[in-house]
């Protein structure tokens, strides 16, 4: 009976304190805690000699007796500003010398594209007199104002003192304008006339001559699928001579019709112009 009573009092003793277990999770944590403690101390403590040591290392780098430009790197490298990490120049001057710059390289290279048009349309006017044995009254020149192609109208385009196309002319303004529709520039046509006075009551002066003669051309070159849009019909009477009103052959060579294609960009001085 005693020893029974010796077992079940053990029994009960051990049963007192059934969760001292987590003593030992707690006795963990707080060792844990203690350690982050020493790290935090350990890392926010500073050896001042050290650190001392290091700003007058870093001075005398940014002084200038190390690195070139140090002082302006002192005075700018705290500034959280971004401004000064855009692509674009700080300086304004400099920018606009730089827009300029790319400005004057595209409008070079769109005056060359212009030239190489201007001279591809001068050399196949050319080509087409010179086969139909026409170069004397068919030509062509590209100067700084742009292509110019002259054609002179005694036997070719109209009869003297006459504003109605001839049949001749028609093969001729057909070529004319097909080569025109391969290109985009305006078209200015200009009537000429020589110095002699206009003879007939339908043109009392020699500017109603060249008008209506330059606009007989301009619905030629309509009919021929030109762009209404892109003509203009001017006449000048005599005062754009070519040559001498004093001989005949003078008087023929002013008296003519040209077809203009202005230049829309400006000659820069490296493009070869026809003189």
């Amino acid at each position: 009976m005693s020893a029974g009573r010796g077992g079940r009092r053990k029994k009960q003793h051990h049963e007192e304190h059934p969760d001292e277990r987590w003593l030992v999770t707690f006795a963990d944590m707080m060792v844990l805690l203690v350690a982050v403690f020493i790290v935090l101390f350990a890392i926010s403590s500073v050896n001042t000699s050290k650190a001392e040591a290091l700003r007058e290392s870093i001075d005398s780098a940014l002084s200038g007796k190390i690195l070139p430009g140090g002082d302006a790197i002192k005075e700018t490298g705290g500034d959280n500003s971004t401004e000064g990490l855009r692509s674009s120049p700080p300086n304004p001057s400099l920018a606009a010398a730089m827009a300029k710059g790319e400005e004057g390289k595209d409008a070079k290279e769109a005056a060359a594209r212009e030239e190489r048009d201007l001279q591809r349309l001068k050399e196949q006017v050319e080509a087409y007199a010179a086969e139909h044995g026409l170069s004397k009254q068919i030509s062509a020149t590209v100067d700084k104002d742009g292509l110019t192609i002259r054609l002179r109208t005694d036997d070719l385009l109209f009869d003297s003192g006459s504003a109605v196309l001839k049949p001749a002319s028609a093969p001729i303004l057909t070529k004319i304008g097909g080569l025109l529709r391969t290109d985009n520039h305006p078209i200015q046509v200009e009537g000429h006339t020589d110095a002699v006075p206009a003879r007939g009551s339908a043109y009392p002066t020699n500017w109603e001559l060249s008008t209506a003669r330059s606009s007989a051309v301009v619905r030629a070159l309509m009919r021929r699928m030109v762009a209404a849009a892109r003509l203009t019909a001017t006449g000048r009477a005599n005062l754009d001579p070519l040559a001498t009103n004093a001989t005949a052959e003078g008087r023929a060579e002013n008296r003519r019709v040209e077809i203009v294609l202005p230049r829309r960009q400006a000659v820069t001085g490296t493009e070869s112009t026809t003189p």
